[in-house]
């Protein structure tokens, strides 16, 4: 069995794809899209570094972009085979992917109206008609089941924790075995299970995206969040959430709920402006079998996450634009989580240059994103043609976010069987570095940090 690194490699957290060869074939963990800087779009729409049409099966993780971006891109240059994720993912697939293309349209039409005579025209990444290709490759799989999907070839996924669906990848071919983590969830994050032990395995491929550092405590976080939003209201401005339509939408949807009567919620406005995150909660209300037991109870109370009684969820682009004229008492949540796209640019650019606003990073800035510029505290930023100082009150919550920290990952990884070489991806290299010489310094594990054209043998 051999590992051969193509994404989320030598110090970057996105655009995950690692290639996996053993008994005889070809099986790809992850086809993600590069995000964050400005060569991120080159990037992904660059040849892939292996023939697509070899690959003889793909396993996805988990459904979020920097993991099955580019899916359809592959399929549109020759992939054939299936494509195996967590049932959950398999419904939030189209939802994610669609939208992706839909971007990626727009981008690309627009460009082509700027084109200078002659030039020739800008092609989409991938269309709808490819994602919709994608998805009749999938093939929908439980948690903690073995699943033969080559000859001598079994996976066997188990819960990240990380969202709903995630799932860590286990191989075993050749009397050899393997475990990617995908992203590994923090315990305790509200509506999800707890991620699953490791098993016995060979060698675990492991992110580190916070491999340097701890996050907050997580009560300490979310009472921190309600103070956040009682000075907002006493400042009379608006509360904008970049926040993925995956995961962290709902999570905060579901703190609203707990503490709505507290937290004296009742005279804001709160809108979800991201259509693909009201589709996503339908998706969660799917798969209740999946919650942990705090949500399940949650659930069955008064107030619900999903149906808040001051909560306006899937705005048109009508209404979205609409927003733009409240100038207080609005909690607006929208995409993208790190700001680099989607509507929650345009709440921004109305929001930002006003002191008595609040905006609130609630997930991971990848660097090179306009998210990661406001948590840096840029004083200006560039939008729309215009450059527009920043007022606003820039608030980081790194208590909510959906990866584990060091500490986690150390527990997480400390508990495992026989304690295992590790490869670590997925993280930039200050955080992969300091948590490689923790694995050698606790556990005297071998490490191996992981580089774009690796090959590692198992």
């Amino acid at each position: 069995m051999r590992i051969e690194f193509h994404g989320a490699a030598g110090g970057e957290v996105t655009g995950s794809c690692h290639l996996i060869e053993a008994a005889g074939k070809r099986i790809l963990f992850d086809c993600g899209m590069v995000q964050g800087g400005h060569e991120a779009d080159v990037r992904n729409a660059e040849p892939f570094a292996f023939d697509p049409a070899c690959i003889d099966a793909l396993v996805v993780s988990h459904a979020h972009i920097d993991h099955i971006g580019r899916v359809p891109l592959l399929v549109k240059r020759g992939f054939k085979g299936p494509i195996y994720a967590q049932a959950a993912t398999c419904d939030l697939f189209p939802i994610m992917l669609l939208d992706a293309a839909s971007l990626s349209e727009h981008s690309a039409e627009r460009e082509n109206r700027e084109r200078a005579p002659g030039q020739p025209e800008v092609e989409p990444l991938y269309t709808a008609a490819d994602v919709t290709a994608a998805q009749r490759q999938l093939h929908p799989l439980p948690y903690e089941t073995d699943t033969d999907i080559l000859p001598g070839l079994t996976l066997r996924l188990h819960e990240a924790g990380h969202i709903l669906g995630s799932a860590m990848l286990e191989l075993r071919a050749d009397g050899r075995s393997m475990l990617f983590t995908g992203d590994v969830g923090m315990r305790g994050t509200p509506i999800l299970r707890d991620p699953a032990p490791a098993p016995r395995t060979d060698l675990i491929l492991m992110e580190s995206t916070y491999g340097d550092r701890n996050h907050k405590d997580r009560a300490a976080t979310v009472a921190e969040l309600g103070q956040i939003l009682a000075a907002a209201r006493a400042d009379g401005g608006n509360v904008v959430i970049p926040a993925f339509a995956v995961g962290r939408s709902q999570e905060l949807l579901y703190w609203f709920a707990e503490h709505f009567e507290d937290w004296n919620l009742a005279p804001w406005t709160i809108f979800l402006d991201s259509p693909m995150a009201a589709k996503v909660m339908a998706v969660y209300d799917k798969h209740e079998e999946l919650f942990d037991a705090e949500a399940a109870a949650v659930w069955r109370g008064r107030i619900k996450p999903f149906h808040l009684p001051n909560l306006r969820a899937g705005a048109s682009v009508e209404d979205s634009k609409a927003i733009n004229r409240i100038h207080g008492g609005a909690i607006i949540i929208a995409g993208s989580g790190m700001a680099n796209g989607g509507r929650v640019r345009h709440h921004l650019a109305n929001n930002l240059a006003f002191a008595r606003n609040h905006v609130i990073f609630v997930g991971y800035q990848a660097a090179g994103t306009l998210g990661r510029l406001l948590v840096n505290g840029v004083k200006h930023v560039r939008m729309y043609g215009e450059d527009i100082p920043v007022r606003a009150n820039i608030h980081t919550v790194g208590g909510l976010s959906a990866h584990a920290d060091q500490q986690g990952l150390l527990e997480w990884y400390g508990a495992s069987p026989n304690h295992p070489p590790v490869a670590l991806a997925h993280g930039e290299n200050p955080a992969r570095e300091a948590l490689a010489a923790l694995l050698k310094q606790r556990f005297g594990t071998t490490v191996t940090l992981s580089q774009p054209g690796m090959r590692l043998e198992v």
